[in-house]
């Protein structure tokens, strides 16, 4: 590909990505995307063949980005214990933050209703790589049943992003960090 197509396609996927995190799928329709992206349909087309690959190559993009700035935001604490705890600090940040709109791949396999659906898939792609890094840290605690704390982690993230969203809520992360702290505490030999 040469740079304008990659810059074009990039446009679609990045007013994509936006639309989609702002008001959902099924309000992200194809005149919306060309009106907001300036880029004709007949590009568009191109590029993808659905409405359909264009969500879901742009969730994919926000995966990969998302999961990089949260380990990297995360890993700034220096040992394994921190780390856990900074991931709900990094959470309350990203709670605080302008246009902030709750967890994109929440809000979309919500809209979804066949868990077989490549939004879903994607979805549960992404809550499982937040599982796969949070039991990576847990492992480094060298504690009985590290899965299990993951597990116990993993939702209280989740919990406190479906607070933040719905009831506006920002300091759920700091109530979900208080918890982790009993966890990890319970947890260590």
């Amino acid at each position: 590909m040469n740079t304008t197509t990659t810059d074009t396609r990039e446009k679609i996927l990045a007013t994509a990505e936006s639309l989609i995190y702002q008001n959902g799928i099924h309000a992200m329709g194809m005149d919306l995307l060309v009106k907001t992206s300036g880029v004709a349909r007949k590009s568009i087309y191109r590029h993808f063949a659905t409405k359909d690959e264009v969500a879901a190559c742009a969730l994919n993009a926000r995966d990969v980005r998302w999961m990089q700035w949260f380990r990297t935001e995360s890993n700034k604490a220096e040992t394994p214990r921190s780390r856990i705890l900074n991931m709900f600090t990094v959470l309350k940040g990203w709670f605080e933050s302008e246009g902030f709109c709750g967890c994109a791949f929440i809000n979309t396999a919500g809209e979804v209703g066949n868990p077989n659906d490549p939004i879903r898939l994607i979805a549960k792609l992404h809550k499982q790589k937040l599982f796969n890094y949070t039991l990576e840290l847990c492992e480094q605690l060298e504690i009985e049943q590290p899965s299990v704390l993951a597990k116990q982690l993993l939702i209280l993230m989740e919990g406190a992003i479906t607070v933040a969203r719905v009831m506006g809520d920002y300091t759920a992360a700091d109530g979900a960090k208080d918890v982790a702290q009993m966890l990890l505490k319970q947890a260590s030999p």
